[in-house]
């Protein structure tokens, strides 16, 4: 009986090989799925605003015009098709999350940018744009810029300013290395920068 038993025990936390490799299949399964659903669920493009709206706790509900964001502090302009940012936008100086992307900007964002000082989250991602104001630099409660999927060929060191900034999304732009090394230079320590 004694042996029985003394085997039995061995057999505890031996598994064989090919049990291991299933389980870790189903757990990186889990996690691609995971990604996948908060980054690129939204028709391929990477949904930065649901998943950082989910992680910090802010409603899915966001307002689409000017009178309801008079009344929020979240506005979704995304997918519209504007060539430019509404002037009305630059006087919701209570905004915290605006989101313009997937739309047709071009050239840089309007100067007035640098209005909006209670910005946390700036998504311009998914547009035409070939730069971006100084005044970025001027939003010292910024948390997540998106600029990426635009046509950024230089980045202003002005963004260096951003000492509250945690993620840079960068991805599918052509700007300089030299510009994000003086930026990345001057950011606190242990920002996020996803340029891939």
């Amino acid at each position: 009986m004694d042996e029985n038993n003394e085997q039995k025990k061995e057999g505890y936390g031996k598994m064989a090989g090919w049990k291991w490799f299933l389980i870790y299949l189903l757990v990186a399964g889990i996690a691609y799925g995971a990604v996948y659903y908060f980054f690129f669920s939204n028709n391929g493009s990477y949904n930065t605003m649901d998943y950082f709206r989910n992680m910090m706790g802010y409603s899915n509900k966001t307002p689409q015009n000017k009178n309801q964001a008079q009344n929020n502090n979240v506005l979704d302009l995304s997918n519209q098709g504007l060539t430019s940012i509404p002037a009305y936008v630059f006087n919701q100086t209570n905004l915290q999350w605006l989101n313009v992307s997937g739309n047709n900007l071009t050239g840089s964002i309007q100067s007035q940018i640098g209005q909006l000082k209670n910005l946390v989250l700036l998504n311009v991602s998914h547009n035409k744009m070939t730069g971006v104001p100084a005044e970025v630099g001027q939003l010292q409660n910024l948390e997540v810029l998106d600029l990426s999927y635009n046509q950024l060929t230089g980045l202003p060191n002005e963004l260096g300013n951003l000492q509250n900034l945690k993620t840079l999304i960068l991805t599918g732009n052509n700007y300089s290395q030299q510009d994000l090394d003086v930026i990345k230079s001057r950011l606190p320590v242990g920002v996020n920068i996803i340029v891939q």
